[in-house]
């Protein structure tokens, strides 16, 4: 079993400054990083990273999430729209409205100089890709008529983009397929459907493209397959290839660099698998059934290094992991990788 390594035991992190403010104020408070992981894949938290001048989340509300663009630049998703973070944790920039809201997944992708964000919008019943610095909208994915499957509504949870660009979008809120569209938004085929059997998703969550392999191919995750999460390789014309790993709990995402695969289970943890797709290091683990896979854990309820809802992630080019809980008060964490 993997174990996690914490340098300070969670319940007792919380540092007492040793000098009293006057009027008998309480002193103020620090609270120190969390080593946590194993091995190579082993991190330690850098505490308040992300949040405002006042110590609270500016993020509202999380359900979303995380990529690093080539500037080192952190794009979130809450549900009012994207917020951009600095290295340092200072807010970039924002785009908020309904143009930018309720983005469940993002992908980000170099396209000739100029990077674009892929969204994936659950509420809104669509995929989108917008400029990544300006915030301009250039591509809705709706659903597609031409498909004939006669929907009421799709809930797309996850979107990726192949080399050549064509784009996939999850529809695993809803039907379980998933649309193929070209660079420019044209309807070319759908797979996949609900259900618990070999080649069926039970909420086809999460998906990236697995460049660990050429061709690349999609990795998907199967979120609430019964009787355990699992993750599963497809090619890119919608063939089913294999199932890389079983036994997770609700695994929502995914986030590849190099070897390694970065993996938030919502059950309050993150695994890391890596070239073999065998875990080797689990982060963050929530052993308290209250408050692991619970949304309503608000921030003066947060303990450092111990995750709730874990729901996005993403890798910057230090390797260094970004990760997003679902959360009511709007939590992004920073983990630096221990060398």
């Amino acid at each position: 079993m993997i174990m996690l390594r914490m340098s300070v035991v969670a319940g007792l992190l919380f540092l007492v400054a040793s000098s009293c403010h006057a009027g008998g104020a309480e002193p103020a408070k620090a609270v120190a990083g969390v080593r946590t992981g194993s091995g190579a894949m082993t991190f330690e938290t850098v505490p308040g990273w992300g949040l405002g001048e006042d110590g609270r989340s500016v993020l509202g509300a999380t359900h979303g999430g995380v990529v690093v663009d080539k500037s080192g630049h952190i794009y979130t998703s809450a549900n009012i729209g994207v917020f951009v973070f600095a290295p340092d944790g200072s807010l970039a920039r924002r785009f908020v409205g309904d143009e930018y809201a309720m983005m469940h997944d993002l992908e980000i992708r170099d396209e000739d100089g100029t990077e674009f964000i892929y969204g994936a919008r659950n509420n809104h019943q669509e995929g989108v890709k917008f400029h990544a610095v300006t915030g301009d909208i250039v591509l809705h994915l709706k659903y597609p008529e031409e498909s004939g499957l006669n929907l009421n509504t799709i809930k797309p949870t996850a979107i990726t983009v192949a080399p050549n660009g064509d784009i996939f979008l999850s529809d695993g809120y809803a039907s379980n397929h998933i649309f193929k569209f070209d660079r420019n938004g044209k309807y070319l085929k759908h797979f996949g459907q609900k259900g618990n059997d070999l080649k069926q998703f039970n909420t086809a969550h999460g998906m990236t493209l697995d460049t660990r392999y050429d061709p690349p191919r999609l990795l998907i995750c199967d979120r609430n397959h019964q009787p355990k999460g699992r993750l599963l390789h497809y090619d890119l014309e919608g063939n089913f290839i294999d199932v890389v790993v079983t036994g997770l709990g609700m695994p929502t995402s995914v986030a590849i660099q190099g070897e390694y695969v970065a993996v938030p289970d919502l059950h309050g943890r993150l695994v890391i698998l890596d070239g073999s797709n065998t875990i080797v290091s689990v982060l963050g683990y929530n052993a308290d059934p209250k408050t692991r896979g619970n949304f309503n854990v608000p921030q003066d309820q947060w303990i450092e290094g111990v995750f709730s809802g874990t729901h996005g992630s993403y890798w910057d080019a230090d390797g260094n992991l970004y990760v997003q809980d679902w959360n009511v008060s709007g939590r992004l964490m920073k983990l630096v990788r221990v060398r």
